[in-house]
This record gives structure tokens, sequence and C-alpha cells, in this order.
């Protein structure tokens, strides 16, 4: 580490949680950002800051003027740029030090297990079910930690599925696919800015946590807030032992 990097990620160095030592790991670790929207955004600028050594982040979408109200990581001048090719160029003038691989797809299972298998930490950041219960699949197969964000209205939620813990429950656990979600985009139901804001920053702080291996993470609970009344509520979850996903009656294997 230069002097540079001892000055810039200095405020981290002086924490005995973290120290030159952690701040190495940060800068040697691998993060896969899935959306990079109202919840990606935080996360990214969050992680980039912290030192993170490679970011891999996947969109589809380009950045539109009705995404400005959350998407921080996005500027006026970058509607009708893809949001990934937004966000490199946001992350890179906050910390040129480290690799950002933005990626402008709509990634499917095949491609979602090649990323997933050379990272450290999947954050996910979608908004839609069907995005999440894919990742969290791959997630399992890889046995990657994964940290889930989402929002609404007023209401977010977050949790981490560790997943390289094998009593650890997972995504499909807590909304087994067979039910039914509401599954409404923030377009038509709307979402209360920083609150986007609130649950990515909580992500950004549970992946540098996992990565590091300090504290207690959320492994195994999810933090439900309302933002009207910025009351947090704390549930358990427990690992389904009939889940079709990660139990261990229904293995899940890699294809080749």
């Amino acid at each position: 580490m230069n002097d540079n990097q001892l000055l810039r990620y200095s405020r981290h160095i002086l924490l005995p949680q973290i120290d030159i030592q952690g701040q190495e790991k940060l800068a040697q670790s691998r993060v896969l950002i899935i959306g990079a929207g109202g919840l990606g955004s935080p996360a990214a600028l969050y992680l980039a800051a912290s030192g993170v050594g490679k970011l891999i982040i996947c969109d589809h979408d380009n950045v539109d003027l009705t995404n400005l109200q959350r998407q921080i990581i996005h500027h006026t001048d970058s509607i009708g740029l893809p949001k990934v090719q937004s966000a490199h160029i946001t992350l890179s003038r906050i910390n040129p030090e480290i690799d950002i691989v933005a990626l402008q797809e709509h990634i499917d299972e095949a491609r979602l297990l090649q990323l997933a298998a050379d990272v450290d930490a999947v954050v996910d950041t979608s908004d839609n079910f069907a995005t999440r219960y894919l990742v969290n699949k791959v997630c399992v197969i890889h046995k990657k930690p994964l940290i889930s964000g989402a929002v609404i209205r007023f209401d977010g939620q977050v949790s981490v599925y560790d997943l390289r813990n094998g009593s650890s429950p997972c995504y499909h656990c807590l909304y087994p696919i067979n039910e039914e979600h509401d599954d409404t985009p923030c377009a038509v139901m709307g979402v209360f800015s920083p609150l986007a804001g609130i649950i990515g920053c909580v992500q950004a702080a549970e992946t540098i946590k996992v990565l590091l291996n300090i504290g207690t993470s959320l492994n195994g609970r999810l933090q439900l807030l309302d933002s009207l009344t910025m009351n947090w509520r704390s549930i358990k979850l427990h690992k389904d032992p009939a889940c079709q996903v990660c139990s261990t009656s229904h293995p899940k294997t890699n294809p080749a």
C-alpha cells in the first residue's frame, strides 16, 4: 500500500477491526453487483470509495430522467447512456485505482454462473423476483455470500444469505417460488428516494463486513424498515429443510 492509499483509506485503517491488513484484503476482493439502480447506486459508491479491488456491475438498462430521483450514481448528462457506463464514469472519478467491469447485459443463468464463480460476494440490487431467484440459485451453487435488498413505496428490507454456511437459509427459504409475490415495479407503486440510499448503504456495509469477516452480519436475519416512522423490525430466518434450492434433499449442481 503506497502513501496515497494510506491517506485515502486512513479512516478505515484507524479502525482496529479493519487496519492495514483489512484494507489490503478489500483491495484483493471481488464483488458482483446485480443492478445499477436505486440500491446499486449507493452500494457501488461506497464499495468503490472503500477500496474494494474489483467491482463487476451488471445492468441492461439505460439512464432515464425518472431514475435521477433516487439513482444517485447517475447524473442529468447521463440520460440515454447505459447505466453501467454511467456508473463506470462516476465510480472511476471517485476511485480510479480500482477495477470496474461494466456489463450491459440481461444475464441468464449460464452467464451468472460464470460471473459468480470468480467473486467473493454477490450484491443483489435488482427489482424483480425472477432475477432474485436466479441470483440466489447461483449463489447456492457456488456457495457465495449473497447480500440482498429491496425497496418499494416507503418500505425497505435487507438481509444476508451467507451460503458458505450450510445452515444458512437462502432467499428461496424466505420467498418460495411457488407462492404469489407482489412484483409491481416502482414505476407504478413509487419509491421514497432516501429509502433506496439507506438500504443500499446497509448492503454496502454488510458486504464489507462479510469480506473482512468482522462484526455480526445479517445472515439469518431480515431487517425491515418503515421509513415513514423510521422503525426497524428484525425477523429471524431459518433454513427450510424442504427448500427446493438449498436443501440437501434437492441438490443443485453446477452445469458443465
